[in-house]
């Protein structure tokens, strides 16, 4: 029974699940020090060992809005987490708020956790999977304002991509964060964010693009042949030059099956007269390297149709 309740909560059962389902008080602690259970906050309790770190990671973000009472609700970059909001480079700390009128624990309840207490007005809560969290919109419009351009136009793109938001709701954000530390750098960046950016990888393949003087002209391009059937769609594309950039991210390509469909989509975008860039986030983290590639193919190209 304890093993089901667990299931549908990312791994946790509380105290009071416990003692409704036969268990003593005594045989929690006694479950707890054989290693049998593992404690992570007061009265919440994994069961069985987490298989993965993004098990336990999922764990620790419901017991800590379990723990902390049914008005405590995930924020900024756990907020995005709960919304599967992609962008920021994932930390150990779980953020989580108690209300502004109730008091917020004095002591360190765990070295992972940071308690806020963050004002929310109406609609600003939403609910996933059981857990409570800042609602997109509100969650997006906290984390632009602590992150750099690169990070905050990433989480733009991922909440637009998903239909989390939409090109309205950004317009919006301006008076959301108006007079808040950050306001006036993280407003330029509201209208670098496109939606058809299917990765962090080529919400930085573009900026790094941009940045370098060779933004593209299409995202999401699709290359047909004169009988209008599709030969591939490229992540990011300069139609006069005929090149395409790829974001090669692990989860997306590092399959067989993706590796084999990369490959035949490739040839089928070559023998049609496109040139294929392929670039990994190590190579976002060179300034030049992505626009000096890109240039280059550019030029190239331009030449060999003089």
């Amino acid at each position: 029974m304890l093993r089901d309740v667990a299931a549908g909560q990312d791994g946790i059962v509380t105290l009071a699940q416990a003692l409704r389902a036969g268990l003593t008080r005594d045989q929690v602690r006694q479950l707890c020090r054989s290693g049998r259970w593992q404690g992570l906050l007061r009265g919440c309790y994994v069961p069985e060992a987490a298989s993965s770190d993004s098990t336990l990671r999922r764990a620790r973000i419901r017991a800590a809005t379990a723990s902390l009472g049914p008005a405590a609700f995930a924020v900024l970059d756990t907020a995005l987490e709960v919304h599967g909001i992609a962008g920021l480079r994932r930390t150990s700390q779980v953020h989580v708020s108690v209300p502004v009128d109730r008091p917020r624990p004095q002591r360190a309840l765990a070295p992972w956790l940071v308690v806020h207490q963050v004002t929310v007005g109406p609609g600003e809560i939403a609910t996933v999977a059981g857990v409570r969290a800042t609602a997109p919109l509100r969650t997006i419009s906290d984390v632009i304002l602590r992150a750099d351009r690169y990070s905050a136009v990433s989480v733009l793109d991922s909440a637009l991509c998903q239909g989390l938001v939409t090109p309205d709701d950004l317009d919006v954000i301006p008076r959301l964060i108006r007079g808040r530390r950050g306001a006036v750098a993280a407003r330029p960046w509201l209208a670098e964010a496109d939606g058809r950016a299917q990765s962090p990888l080529e919400t930085r393949t573009r900026l790094r693009c941009v940045d370098g003087g060779v933004p593209p002209d299409a995202l999401q391009l699709e290359v047909r042949d004169d009988d209008g059937y599709l030969l591939g769609i490229g992540d990011l594309g300069w139609r006069a030059p005929r090149v395409i950039a790829e974001a090669d991210g692990r989860s997306a390509h590092d399959t067989p099956e993706a590796a084999f469909a990369d490959r035949h989509r490739q040839n089928r975008l070559v023998n049609a007269g496109w040139t294929i860039l392929r670039f990994t986030w190590q190579d976002t983290l060179r300034p030049d390297y992505i626009p000096w590639t890109v240039r280059k193919a550019i030029t190239k190209n331009q030449d060999q149709r003089r």
